[in-house]
């Protein structure tokens, strides 16, 4: 539909498909994901708060990534759970940008977070006996407080050069609101918006990717090269942000894929999972992971849940 930028109140998405009876049981399904994300999420949170031992930059680093996790899932579950529900699947301009805001602010903190743990882990496994004079409590506030600014004030600017953009549609093929895609509904000059997603991304992007590779190359490093000991310390810290950065990658590489190339002919359960992949499995995976995998996380939970044994 060719609409005038000036008359573009909502926008469709097209990814919904009919479910008759069954909108019922996704319904439930999502629904119950979402509490399963609140519940395990919340949990991790009151664990690192409330217990004095856990008051460690390692742990505070853990519980903004988990308060991130409550922060980007309820920018999208209530969104998808009111859809499912729903016959016709519009939403107005207004909700369309702040839904784009709380999930690139989600995704970007996400990574960010990542990127900070992964210097705090290096600096834990390569200079040991310099940790605590290296990572001290202003800089654990300087970089939690970083971790949160920059991705808002980025994401920010990104939506104030799309949202003035003169629109000729309001046709958006997912089953959430996405920046690239309102940019291609864009009928008037968007140079300013390529260049702004290239520097972003070379330059934003590729520092704190890059930031991560050096620090877990100079971690295996001291894994190959140093005692027994030594690795097995690096191996019992390192293990579950790796396995969360390499979960958190590929789901950003699936929304890629899915945003970028044409797959209209793939299964429409299967594209709208590629795109919700990263939004869904990182709340799920992280707290199960750490929850799972950090003894000191794992023997108070067993606690609070389980009582004293």
């Amino acid at each position: 539909m060719m609409v005038n930028s000036t008359h573009v109140s909502y926008f469709t998405l097209v990814a919904y498909f009919y479910t008759g009876i069954f909108r019922y049981l996704f319904f439930t399904v999502v629904m119950l994901l979402y509490i399963l994300i609140l519940c395990s999420n919340l949990l991790l949170i009151v664990v690192i708060c409330m217990n004095r031992s856990l008051h460690e930059p390692m742990y505070i680093f853990l519980c903004s990534l988990f308060v991130n996790e409550l922060y980007g899932s309820t920018g999208l579950f209530p969104f998808l759970l009111v859809q499912i529900l729903s016959d016709v699947h519009t939403v107005s301009a207004s909700l369309c940008f702040l839904q784009i805001f709380c999930v690139y602010t989600y995704a970007n903190v996400q990574l960010v977070n990542l990127a900070v743990m992964s210097y705090d882990r290096y600096l834990a496994v390569c200079f040991p006996l310099q940790y605590n004079t290296r990572m001290t409590n202003n800089k654990v506030a300087i970089l939690t407080a970083l971790t949160w600014l920059n991705p808002f004030i980025e994401v920010a600017v990104m939506i104030s050069l799309s949202a003035p953009l003169q629109l000729c549609g309001n046709i958006i093929n997912k089953v959430y609101c996405d920046n690239y895609s309102i940019v291609k509904l864009a009928c008037s000059d968007t140079t300013a918006n390529n260049i702004y997603g290239i520097v972003y991304t070379v330059i934003i992007m590729g520092s704190v990717i890059t930031l991560i590779f050096y620090t877990y190359l100079k971690i295996l490093k001291v894994c190959f090269s140093g005692s027994k000991q030594t690795r097995q310390k690096a191996v019992s810290t390192c293990t579950p942000h790796l396995a969360s950065l390499i979960n958190f990658c590929c789901g950003c590489c699936f929304e890629i894929i899915q945003s970028r190339f044409n797959m209209s002919t793939t299964p429409n359960m299967l594209r709208i999972f590629l795109s919700l992949y990263f939004l869904t499995c990182q709340p799920l995976f992280n707290p199960v992971l750490y929850g799972l995998m950090m003894s000191k996380i794992r023997s108070i939970c067993k606690h609070l849940v389980f009582g004293k044994m």
